[in-house]
């Protein structure tokens, strides 16, 4: 990802890292994802991430760099693959709480709304999208809304990756097993569909596109 793009709210992290608050109450998600998922989600999985990135860089010349600096410093390095790879998923979970909101979906703001029909046609070629791209992706991984060369795309990575060069990421939706699989079991695609029509944050989604 070319880091020259990161989105403003994730441009204050500094280390030691630390598990952000969310921004809205733990059962702020419910029905759509409930306390019980939410809770698993960051306080086990992606404060894991923490926990290992802090150690990972301890004693190192990246234990006080900010996260995007670290992100940049390892991308592609194979020795430092577990510390990218750290780095990567708490970048992943920070942008992802501000991918959601309480009583979210519907129509986007007017900075963002045309963007999107002129792209997708409607939101419901929006959502469309959105579901065939998580129906497509096999294993774990996230699926973004992402700006490229003044046009939106929806495009899913694998893992802990995250958007390439040149792509702006607006919003994620996180289709890692662990972020549904208390409240949905096996049903990806029934999660996927009611976070897109409840949950997304538009709002962070606009801001992002500045």
């Amino acid at each position: 990802m070319d880091m020259t793009i990161v989105p403003q709210v994730l441009r204050e992290a500094h280390g030691p890292h630390a598990l952000p608050p969310l921004p809205y109450a733990i059962d702020g998600l419910a029905p759509v994802i409930s306390a019980r998922t939410l809770g698993f989600h960051r306080e086990r999985h992606h404060q894991g991430y923490v926990d290992a990135l802090n150690h990972g860089v301890a004693g190192t010349p990246y234990a006080d760099m900010p996260l995007e600096r670290i992100l940049a410093a390892t991308v592609n390095r194979v020795d430092l693959q577990r510390v990218f790879s750290n780095a990567a998923q708490v970048w992943n979970h920070n942008f992802y709480w501000h991918s959601l909101r309480p009583h979210g979906g519907g129509d986007p703001p007017q900075a963002l709304k045309p963007l999107i029909e002129f792209c997708f046609g409607s939101m419901e070629g929006l959502r469309s999208a959105i579901a065939a791209a998580a129906a497509d992706r096999v294993g774990s991984g996230w699926i973004w809304l992402v700006l490229e060369a003044g046009q939106l795309k929806v495009v899913g990575t694998g893992n802990t990756e995250r958007p390439g060069a040149g792509q702006r990421p607006l919003l994620v939706i996180d289709v890692w097993e662990h972020a549904y699989y208390l409240d949905y079991q096996n049903r990806r695609a029934e999660h996927v569909a009611a976070v897109t029509a409840k949950l997304l944050n538009w709002g962070f989604a606009a801001d992002n596109l500045r």
